[in-house]
């Protein structure tokens, strides 16, 4: 079975299946705090070709940082429960079925990251569709505390975490396989399990 046609069954399992809950999200979001159900932004795709990502708003609508620290203050009640269970990604199973994101895959970035990617890492991360999970994603399941305990949480993403980050990424892309995927998912379902 090929990667996209494995990508297409379980994302459209997965939204018919965990349809009452996705309804049920949406409702407790729009209940806890003004604002659309549904986070959208631009993210860098495959190939570098830029799409909207879909994610449950899990903070208050309010400019801020493009990165989360520790205990933001524009996490909202029912954000808090949905990042901490991973629910919150559950919409880019949509993003997964319409082509422009794959279930493993690196994490995709917003174009201003994406600038700072070393050329040769850039080539091949951007070779692969990108993932709702990736082993990047669980090495760094606790982002937020890093950055919260930093001087300065903006350069510590760009020096520190991004690169490691890449590295991982660029790993996964130049081995890239079915077989691969299957045990990643594994893992992130049992991270979640796990709390």
């Amino acid at each position: 079975m090929s990667k996209r046609l494995f990508d297409l069954l379980c994302a459209a399992l997965g939204l018919l299946v965990l349809a009452p809950l996705l309804l049920l999200a949406a409702l407790w979001i729009r209940l806890d705090s003004p604002g659309p159900a549904l986070f959208r932004q631009t993210r860098v795709g495959r190939f570098g070709v830029p799409f909207t990502i879909h994610k449950f708003r899990t903070m208050r609508v309010a400019p801020g940082a493009e990165i989360t620290v520790g205990a933001d203050p524009r996490i909202t009640r029912a954000g808090r429960w949905l990042r901490a269970t991973k629910l919150d990604e559950l919409p880019q199973l949509w993003d997964v079925l319409r082509g422009a994101m794959s279930l493993v895959g690196p994490r995709p970035e917003v174009p201003r990251y994406v600038a700072l990617y070393p050329e040769a890492l850039r080539e091949v991360v951007l070779s692969v569709r990108p993932g709702i999970t990736d082993p990047a994603s669980l090495a760094f399941s606790h982002e937020a505390e890093l950055l919260a305990a930093a001087s300065d949480p903006e350069r510590e993403y760009c020096e520190v975490i991004l690169p490691a980050k890449l590295r991982l990424s660029a790993d996964y892309a130049a081995r890239a396989s079915l077989a691969a995927d299957l045990r990643l998912i594994l893992r992130t379902l049992g991270r979640v399990l796990r709390g």
